[in-house]
């Protein structure tokens, strides 16, 4: 396989210099065993297994992973092993997602459905699944417990995720109950590896993973206003994805519930609202223009902040350290993204 430099580390404003450094050196090592696990013999399988490692991304889950570390007592190979189950088990899912989605680009790549098929998409995903159980089973039952039991609600938000809302069900409430699933479960997971995994105690352990959930939520609120907001450039793949598939995102709930129907282009953002974009990018780019410029969106904006400043209270009964600080940091930083 073609090696690569380690991704850039994401952004972490609160993080000290020495801190920062431990985290890329973490990085680099968890980077080298993503590479190592997804290599095979088949060179097929290998190409197309290694695709989204190869394109790099934010790598945001394991190297939440080695930051909870450092509440604890710091990164070690066991927290690095478990770091690189989280990512793969992410990787794995954006093979199916990319399916679902009928994508064409992922992290400024052809997505692996476009450049292979829709079957070997979902083959390889099943592949790397498997793959990060293997690292996972690594660490003990407990964590192989945490990571399926992570997995089924990881699938019920997707699958929740592509169903209505249920009649008498509020919207907003369900929408956010299926992020928690979807994106939140992993992202706690990340939180609750890097304690288990350094040493912390129990009670550091939740609340490690209960931030990682409501981060999990904030970054998952603000993809979906990215999604609105950024253009290709920005996202390394088409704005407008969850208008085509018809998933009513935070903006879109808050735009029908504000929208004054007497005001065209309420009106008009309404009935595009209203139809089946999937095969329309006309109306698609007009209805993203249409939310721009719509308050519903400064509203969703203000909401994703205020659960990521959730997450940040929840750090509260945690010892003043460098690492507490830049969890809290990061919190914010994941919902002022443009990509």
């Amino acid at each position: 396989m073609t090696t690569h430099a380690t991704p850039p580390l994401l952004a972490v404003p609160g993080a000290t210099s020495e801190l920062t450094a431990r985290l890329q050196a973490g990085l680099a090592q968890v980077d080298a065993l993503l590479r190592e696990v997804v290599d095979h013999d088949d060179p097929f399988i290998a190409t197309a297994s290694g695709h989204l490692v190869e394109a790099g991304g934010k790598r945001f889950r394991p190297m939440l992973t080695l930051l909870a570390a450092e509440v604890g007592d710091g990164i070690n190979d066991q927290v690095v092993q478990a770091a690189a189950g989280v990512e793969l088990t992410h990787l794995a899912s954006l093979y199916h997602d990319d399916v679902m989605d009928e994508a064409s680009v992922r992290r400024g790549v052809v997505s692996v459905n476009r450049a292979y098929d829709n079957s070997t998409a979902i083959l390889v995903g099943d592949l790397l699944f498997g793959k990060a159980s293997e690292l996972v089973a690594g660490l003990g039952a407990e964590a192989v417990l945490i990571q399926a039991q992570a997995f089924v609600r990881l699938c019920s938000g997707q699958i929740r995720d592509d169903r209505p809302c249920p009649q008498g069900v509020d919207p907003v409430d369900y929408y956010l109950d299926v992020l928690a699933d979807k994106t939140g479960v992993l992202i706690a997971t990340a939180g609750r590896y890097g304690g288990m995994f350094s040493g912390a105690a129990p009670q550091t352990i939740e609340i490690l993973r209960a931030y990682g959930e409501k981060v999990g939520i904030a970054f998952q609120l603000a993809d979906d206003l990215i999604d609105v907001a950024s253009n290709a450039d920005e996202m390394g793949k088409e704005p407008g994805t969850d208008l085509r598939e018809g998933v009513d995102t935070l903006v879109v709930l808050r735009a029908r519930a504000m929208a004054d129907p007497s005001v065209a282009a309420d009106a008009r953002l309404l009935e595009l609202l209203g139809r089946d974009l999937r095969d329309d990018d006309a109306a698609v780019d007009e209805a993203l223009g249409l939310l721009r410029s719509h308050r519903a969106l400064a509203l969703a904006t203000e909401e994703t902040e205020a659960v990521a400043r959730e997450a940040q209270a929840l750090l509260d009964p945690l010892p003043d350290s460098d690492a507490k600080a830049a969890l809290r940091s990061l919190a914010l930083s994941v919902v002022q993204r443009t990509g």
